[in-house]
Formats: C-alpha cells, sequence, structure tokens
C-alpha cells in the first residue's frame, strides 16, 4: 500500500461563512451536493452513495472556519478531509479550501471529483 499525498482545492464563493457553513456540517446540506444520503449521530456522519455507506468521524468543528472528519475504515490514521473558510474582506467572498488525501496515482481523479462535487455546492448555494 502505497502512502497517501495530501492535496488542497481552492473555491471562491458568493456567500456568507455562516451559509457555508451550514452546507458542510448539516445533513439537509451535504445531501444537496455531497452524497445521497447524510445521516448524523453525535460525532459520526453516516455518507451514502449508490447503496454504499461510508462513516466518517467528527474530529474538529470551529463554527464558520473549519470542519475536519477522517473515513472510519481508512487505515492511514493521518489522513483527513478538511474544509477550511476564509472570508476575504476586500473583496467580500468566502473562500473554501478543500484538503484531502489519496494516493499519488489517484490524485487527479480525486481533484477532478471534489471539484465536480464542489461545482454541485455552488449551484445550490447560487453562488
Amino acid at each position: 500500500m502505497s502512502k497517501k499525498i495530501p492535496f488542497t482545492i481552492e473555491r471562491t464563493f458568493r456567500s456568507s461563512p455562516a451559509i457555508l457553513y451550514e452546507f458542510l456540517t448539516a445533513p439537509s446540506g451535504l445531501v444537496l451536493w455531497f452524497a445521497d444520503h447524510v445521516d448524523l449521530n453525535g460525532d459520526i456522519y453516516t455518507f451514502g452513495w449508490n447503496g454504499d455507506e461510508q462513516d466518517a468521524e467528527l474530529l474538529i468543528d470551529v463554527e464558520e472556519e473549519l470542519v475536519k472528519l477522517h473515513w472510519v475504515d481508512d487505515d492511514d490514521d493521518r489522513s483527513y478531509f478538511e474544509f477550511k473558510i476564509k472570508k476575504n474582506e476586500i473583496t467580500n467572498e468566502t473562500i473554501l479550501y478543500v484538503t484531502d488525501f489519496a494516493e499519488k496515482e489517484d490524485i487527479k481523479s480525486s481533484i477532478e471529483l471534489w471539484e465536480s462535487q464542489l461545482d454541485d455546492l455552488a449551484k445550490c448555494i447560487g453562488a
């Protein structure tokens, strides 16, 4: 098994950090762009796609700033996926940084998947 490598994607939204944060943390927001269904039980999110489910543990939650999760069945304890929200005071835009990990040969397809999902998120927000 090869080592996973971190990568970060940046996307600008015309949305307040509060609205963006809701789409990143609330099951009702996540189901609109991230997964077919989403349940939250304590600190465990259950995401479902095409009949398959995967659990992610919430590691860090700083309202309107940072959400960090780890896939429960991932053997690599150092890997996670993270949403970091920053407000550009000059342009009044909200910047979302998504950090995830993938094996070297999967980086390109992982980035393409995230970009597609972020396109869906932008449509949901209307940004």
